[in-house]
């Protein structure tokens, strides 16, 4: 049995779509179609901007409520998510392969406790503040929302990353149109069921499923104040140009091409499966994972051949069984691109130590954890995104080239040092240019900000700095005091 929508999430309630347009959506395990939804046309997202206009502007509109009734409505959104976060999770396995005990953490948990997090902050940290004249009066600084927010969210990580935008906006006082990626977009839908069972106001929050080209259309609308984007670099650089064109504040999380500096006094052994989450996660399909190992000449093949043992004895399968470490790819699309990056690897001479083909198996979008060694920080594999499980291993001599190799990117994402000692670790990671970076490990922390640096992006999500980010800040300079007598 299918999972078939018929109607798109505007204004507070389903709202028939502007034309019979759907997208089909197919399981990356079996590559059957498990459902569909309707694809948003420009007159959609018309109707759903318009509907977030409203929510905002209006004498009582959500951005005027106190934080702390705001805090309550965000609760109520956060329990209905959490009574369908089994649901959720199994959706976006279906959709996107994302191993079932990963998408547990991620997309059932995550969404509930960022929206507890921010609407927390929000309700206690103070919106204003007063501050003593220099040379008059003294003035009056106040935080308040920036109106409209464009979100739009890739495919990877749906309902994690959707939450990393919407938490934040919404607890700040702003109102959202969502546009999930076509990919995932059974996950959306649910998520659009549990705001109506939380009564959110009508137009606080809007979803519209659509492709690049409508997505084009939202990043551009009059109606928009802000941008929050997720996804690559190529489309970022296209939606920087926009917002800059427009004046429109934005927020960019871009790819990532990160390096995992194994240190000479490393124990890989006693923190593989650290290790595991660090660079092959989610089938390879994260931003932040660290794809170029950079080990030492004096422990070089020790290296290759406990990443290559790592990678080779990885349980692939369904994604839905516990005991799948390694699920299919996204789509058939993507499954084509991580093969001819395997290509080019050969091609320029890397050597093959594990993997590069598929597993015998009839369906599904699979590729094997796949492991380069000899890969010289210009190949290409060392360089572009691949998003899959492809790992490269380059050799260096000693740690200033470690860190010269690992700033040698385009990009500046994510990162993490492997070592016996965790202060050496830490100066090597201060050393590295990224945006966040790990020592024997590598976990998001919501209360820290996370983004990247050069071609990885804009701005924050995670952490107070991401709620700043939808907020502007207004100054009234008070009346001066009347002159003494």
């Amino acid at each position: 049995m299918t999972i078939d929508y018929t109607q798109l999430y505007i204004d507070g309630g389903w709202a028939d779509p502007s034309s019979s347009a759907t997208i089909a959506v197919h399981s990356a395990t079996t590559e059957e179609l498990i459902g569909s939804v309707p694809e948003a046309a420009e007159r959609d997202v018309d109707d759903a901007v318009a509907a977030a206009r409203r929510a905002f502007d209006a004498p009582d509109g959500w951005g005027t409520w106190e934080p702390a009734r705001r805090q309550q409505a965000l609760e109520r959104f956060a329990q209905a998510l959490e009574k369908r976060g089994e649901e959720t999770a199994r959706r976006v396995t279906l959709q996107n392969g994302m191993p079932i005990w990963l998408a547990q953490q991620f997309e059932a948990g995550i969404p509930a406790l960022l929206l507890r997090f921010y609407a927390g902050m929000m309700a206690e940290a103070p919106q204003e503040e007063t501050r003593p004249g220099v040379v008059a009066g003294g003035s009056r600084v106040i935080k308040e929302p920036l109106g409209v927010v464009a979100a739009i969210v890739p495919w990877n990580v749906p309902q994690a990353i959707t939450f990393l935008k919407l938490a934040p906006a919404l607890a700040a006082g702003n109102t959202v149109v969502l546009k999930p990626a076509p990919e995932t977009v059974l996950d959306a839908q649910l998520m659009a069921e549990a705001a109506i069972e939380a009564e959110l106001p009508p137009g606080v929050l809007n979803v519209v499923p659509a492709g690049r080209e409508v997505g084009a259309y939202l990043v551009e609308h009059p109606g928009v104040d802000k941008v929050s984007f997720t996804g690559s670099t190529a489309a970022g650089r296209s939606i920087a140009e926009t917002c800059g064109r427009l004046l429109r504040p934005v927020t960019l999380e871009l790819g990532g091409k990160s390096a995992a500096i194994v240190l000479d006094d490393a124990n890989l052994a006693s923190t593989i499966e650290s290790f595991f989450a660090t660079t092959l996660l989610n089938n390879g399909q994260i931003c932040w994972l660290s794809t170029r190992v950079l080990a030492p000449r004096s422990r070089y093949q020790e290296v290759v051949d406990t990443i290559s043992g790592l990678a080779g004895a990885l349980t692939i399968g369904d994604p839905l069984e516990s005991t799948t470490q390694i699920g299919p790819l996204v789509s058939s699309r993507q499954r084509d691109r991580v093969e001819s990056y395997i290509a080019k690897g050969s091609a320029e001479g890397a050597r093959l130590t594990v993997g590069g083909g598929r597993p015998d198996r009839d369906k599904g979008w699979f590729v094997q954890p796949t492991v380069f060694a000899d890969v010289d920080n210009n190949h290409t594999i060392a360089q572009e995104e691949i998003f899959g499980p492809v790992l490269s291993v380059i050799p260096y001599g000693d740690e200033d080239e470690a860190v010269a190799l690992a700033n040698a990117s385009d990009f500046g994402l994510g990162g993490s040092v492997w070592t016996a000692d965790p202060e050496r670790g830490e100066k090597v990671a201060r050393r590295v240019r990224t945006g966040t970076i790990g020592i024997n490990s590598y976990v998001n922390e919501p209360n820290a900000p996370f983004g990247g640096v050069k071609a990885s992006g804009i701005g924050r999500e995670m952490g107070p700095e991401a709620l700043a980010s939808y907020q502007q800040v207004k100054t009234v300079y008070l009346q001066p005091p009347a002159p003494s007598a």
